[in-house]
């Protein structure tokens, strides 16, 4: 799949927002199951670029944690161990 290079900013912002396939197939006029396919494929520019959408929002999200852990928030101290307890398991 060749998409242009506004296109795939295009997934990567609809990504960011954890936007379904299915929708931004739809939005983009490509059908759901060959991007869903394309996004399979790690080595796609496409997978790439909707990879990179939503690991942007979820850096945003765990600063986001990490604050209000830091001021005490009983949730986001519980959600940032688990986050930390995710991060070394991928190590």
């Amino acid at each position: 799949m060749n998409l242009s290079k506004e296109q795939l900013e295009q997934v990567e912002k609809y990504a960011s927002i954890y936007l379904p396939i299915s929708d931004i197939a739809v939005l983009m006029d490509i059908p759901a199951d060959i991007l869903r396919d394309e996004i399979r494929n790690k080595a796609t520019e496409v997978s790439i670029a909707y990879h990179r959408g939503k690991a942007a929002s979820r850096v945003k999200l765990h600063h986001q944690e990490m604050l209000l852990a830091q001021v005490g928030s009983p949730l986001a101290i519980e959600n940032a161990h688990r986050n930390l307890l995710d991060m070394e398991d991928d190590e």
